[in-house]
C-alpha cells in the first residue's frame, strides 16, 4: 500500500536491505512526507547522560544500502529542544559498504543529567542519493559576484 502511495505522489524510494537485531520494531517514516526515520536505542536499562557527556548508542539495525546511496544519522528536533540532547557528528554518515551495526553519537548538551529509555527514539535516518567529485586542479577559479566571501558575508546587503 505504501508503495502505490509513493508512486501517487512521485517520491523515489529504494530497497535497502535490514537485519533488525534489537528488542524495537524497524526504522519508520511516521509520516507520508517524513524525509528521516526514527532510530531507537536498543539499551537494556535506562542510560543517563550527565552534561557534556556523550555516549555510543547502539539501535540494533544493520543495512545494505544500495550503491550511490548514503544514510545521513540526524538530530532529532523534540528530543534536542525538550532534552538538550543531539547527535554529536551531525549528520553522521553511512556509506555504502559499512555492514556493521548503526550506531548514534549522542552528546547532552544541557546542564542536567538526561535519560535515554530502551526503545527511546533518539536520532532520524535519511538516506540519499550522492554523486562523486572528479576533482581537476586548475590555476584559478571562475569569477563570482560573492567572491570569496564566508560566514555571515551574504545577510548584510
Amino acid at each position: 500500500m505504501i508503495e502505490s502511495i509513493l508512486m501517487k505522489l512521485e517520491i523515489k524510494s529504494v530497497k535497502i536491505k535490514l537485519i533488525n537485531r534489537s528488542a524495537h520494531e524497524a526504522p519508520a517514516y511516521a509520516t507520508v512526507d517524513s524525509a528521516g526515520c526514527d532510530l531507537r536505542a536498543n539499551i537494556e536499562e535506562d542510560l543517563v547522560l550527565s552534561p557534556l557527556e556523550r555516549q555510543l548508542i547502539p539501535t540494533g539495525i544493520f543495512m545494505e544500502l544500495p550503491k550511490g546511496h548514503e544514510a545521513q544519522v540526524r538530530p532529532r528536533s523534540g528530543l534536542a529542544f525538550k532534552k538538550g540532547i543531539t547527535v554529536l557528528n551531525s549528520p553522521g554518515t553511512i556509506d555504502a559498504d559499512y555492514r556493521g551495526e548503526v550506531k548514534v553519537l549522542l552528546i547532552n548538551l544541557s546542564n542536567d543529567e538526561v535519560t535515554i529509555s530502551a526503545g527511546e527514539r533518539i536520532a532520524q535516518l535519511v538516506v540519499a542519493s550522492y554523486v562523486r567529485a572528479d576533482w581537476e586542479e586548475v590555476a584559478e577559479l571562475g569569477q563570482t559576484e560573492r567572491g570569496a566571501g564566508g560566514y555571515g558575508s551574504t545577510g548584510s546587503r
